[in-house]
């Protein structure tokens, strides 16, 4: 296999070098896409992560004004079940959001490319 790889360095050196440019504009690539769905899964978690806080904090808030208000005295009382719930709603779209996110392999086109490359060089260096 290294053999027929020598003999191709030595005979067409162009060849290999838009070869390895291609490879690199391939990592490129995948390099972007991987970096844009780690970027988009952190910022879905830290999203849902200051959003459920917030609900708890929300939540907590409104059990305590449930407790000490009279119920004659409230006047929207269904303002403690909404306001802790609007975050809550985030929170849950945003935890979804990143569950159902593709978890797709990283890097699959490069690595086929490289068992095609592989597959070739074997069949090159058996004949």
């Amino acid at each position: 296999m290294f053999h027929a790889i020598f003999r191709l360095i030595t005979s067409q050196p162009e060849l290999l070098a838009e070869h390895a440019e291609g490879y690199a504009d391939l990592i490129a690539q995948q390099m972007q896409a991987a970096s844009a769905r780690w970027k988009r899964s952190l910022v879905l978690g830290t999203v849902g992560a200051v959003s459920g806080l917030v609900m708890l904090m929300l939540a907590g808030m409104a059990l305590m004004l449930w407790a000490v208000t009279p119920d004659a005295a409230m006047r929207a009382p269904w303002l403690l079940v909404v306001v802790p719930a609007v975050p809550a709603v985030v929170a849950i779209g945003c935890w979804s959001a990143l569950s159902s996110q593709a978890k797709g392999s990283g890097f699959a086109t490069l690595r086929e490319q490289l068992a095609a490359d592989a597959a070739m060089l074997r069949e090159v260096s058996a004949s």
